[in-house]
Formats: C-alpha cells, structure tokens, sequence
C-alpha cells in the first residue's frame, strides 16, 4: 500500500486538533494547509465556455454547487459546457463541517426555479443533466416536490437528456424519496460522505444508518435505475473504515460510487487530516470494483458529478 502524504503546515510544529462538531471558529487553531502535493493543484476556472456558462447561470438566475462547494474541476467541467445545478437556494439548514455551501435560514422557495433550470439544459442542449439542492429541513417534504417539478420540466424541454439527481436524506422521510424516484431519473444519487465514526464530527445533523436506507429503498422502490453514492477522505478516517463503508454501500444494493479528497473550504471548516496519494485511490477503485460496483470513480479531485455523464447506462450498439 502505497505511503500517506503527511500534512505539512506553513507554521512548523504540531497543532492540536479541535473537537468541533460540524463547522465553528474552534477549528480555526489548526491553520489552512497550503502547501498541497502536486496531484491536487488545479488551474483557475477561465476560458469561452466558462464565460458562457457563468453568464447564463447569472441570467437565469440560477446556482451550482460548482460554484458554491469550490469544486476544483470546475474549470474543466464548465470548459466542457457541463454543471450541477443547485436548486431551493444557496442557504443550507445544516452546517456540515465539509461543505463550502453557505448555512442558515434560507429564503422563500422559489416555485419558478425549475422552469429556468429545464431552459437552461435545452439551451445548453446537455446530454446529461445534474440536480443538486441544499437541505431544507424546515420544508415539509424537504423540497422533494422540487426536485420532481426540476426533473418534470427538463423532460419536456429536453427529452434526449438523461437526468441524475443528487439529493439530501429527506431526514429520512421514505414517501418525500418516493416522490422524486416517482420521476423516474436516470440516476439517483445521495452522498454517504465518511466513514460512520467520524458522523458526528463531519456531518453532526445527519445519520450513518439513515443514509444507507436512502441507498437501500431506492434501489427496492427502483431497482433498473442506477443508485450511486460518494464518500471523501482525509478527515480521519483509516483504510479499514473506508473499505467497510464501501461494503456497506454496496450492500444495499448501490451500482456507482464516487471517492475523493476532501479540501478544507475555510478555517471554519474541519481540518484535513492527511492527503491520500493517487497510487491509494486506485487501490480503492480497484477494491471497490471487487466488491462489485459497476462504477467506481477513485481520485484525489474526484467530486459526486465529476465525469457523471459516464455513469449512465448506455444501450450497447448491435454487432452486424
């Protein structure tokens, strides 16, 4: 197995790691690590098709979790004309101690979003939509219906683009699931994240069991749909625990997984524990290929949309 990259900070000597739940000024003693291994260095977002796609986005307005979670692949995403769209606002109810995405009281539901969001798929003619969406657990439904509605009005206006959606736990609401899955997307997505003992540091506000349920009835509710999850590393985590996460994924049934590297957003924001090399993250797809997975999408820079357009089941071209 090949050796973690230990963490170097730009101020030597150790720091004492904080035992913050979720995000908070606490973590903020241990400094931002700047001096990344070469594998995670990217370049800046720029270029046509960027332009293009940001000055659409604004237009419509509309948000991606591109923008708003610091995706590093952004700039080849957007360069290839592809996005997440991130719909029910940009306001997150929950305050996991990974995520860019800004928390506190969101604002009114905008009913008309995924009007805009089927627009903007046609215009940008996608063979492959994604739909994200913040929590919104003050909704009844946790914003399922919108989710529904996104997926309902990228069908009528582009009916040759495959639809995934990545959505939250729905605090465990099984007939809000059964609405979205009622839509019939191609792909349904919902991030486990880490490993179960690190939940109540990372992801305070939700549970380990409760997400693999989400896995578990969409693929009883929908078995020819393709489930996929994703979790990060580098928050603490030991090689055991990620392959036991991944054996729990996959066990309830789910075809798809994504892993990758997780990078601190802020202070604010969990410190990262160590960098896992590229030689590691072949190791685990190669693994998690063993365990069954159809997909196994394994990098440093790898992100839950990242190549989502390769996760789609393609019919298989008749041999003459």
């Amino acid at each position: 197995m090949a050796e973690l990259a230990p963490i170097r900070f730009e101020t030597p000597g150790e720091v004492e790691r904080p035992r913050s739940r979720g995000r908070g000024q606490a973590n903020a003693v241990v400094p931002i690590d700047r001096a990344r291994p070469e594998w995670l260095k990217v370049r800046l977002p720029m270029g046509p098709e960027y332009e293009k796609l940001r000055r659409l986005m604004r237009a419509k307005e509309l948000h991606t979790v591109c923008e708003e979670a610091h995706c590093p692949n952004m700039s080849e995403c957007w360069g290839a004309g592809t996005a997440t769209f991130m719909i029910l606002g940009d306001t997150c109810t929950r305050s996991c101690g990974f995520c860019a995405v800004k928390t506190g009281r969101p604002g009114v539901v905008d009913l008309d979003e995924p009007v805009r969001v089927g627009e903007a798929v046609a215009q940008m003619a996608l063979g492959h939509a994604v739909v994200t969406s913040v929590n919104r657990d003050e909704l009844a439904d946790g914003g399922a219906s919108l989710f529904a509605a996104t997926i309902r009005e990228i069908r009528r206006r582009s009916p040759g683009t495959s639809v995934e959606v990545l959505i939250p736990d729905f605090e465990g609401d099984a007939a809000a699931l059964d609405v979205v899955l009622a839509e019939r997307p191609e792909i349904l997505n919902h991030n486990v994240e880490t490993v179960e003992r690190l939940y109540p540091r990372v992801r305070p506000q939700a549970r380990y069991a409760r997400s693999l349920e989400v896995l578990r009835r969409t693929k009883g509710r929908a078995p020819d749909l393709v489930c996929k999850s994703g979790i990060m590393v580098g928050l603490g985590e030991s090689r055991d625990e990620v392959l036991l996460t991944m054996r729990d994924i996959r066990a309830q049934g789910t075809d798809v997984v994504t892993i990758g590297q997780y990078l601190r957003p802020s202070p604010v924001h969990l410190p990262i524990e160590r960098y896992w090399t590229p030689a590691e993250f072949l190791e685990l797809r190669d693994e998690g290929l063993a365990m069954g997975y159809r997909h196994v999408e394994s990098g440093p820079l790898v992100r839950s949309s990242y190549h989502a357009e390769r996760h789609v089941p393609r019919a298989e071209t008749p041999v003459l």
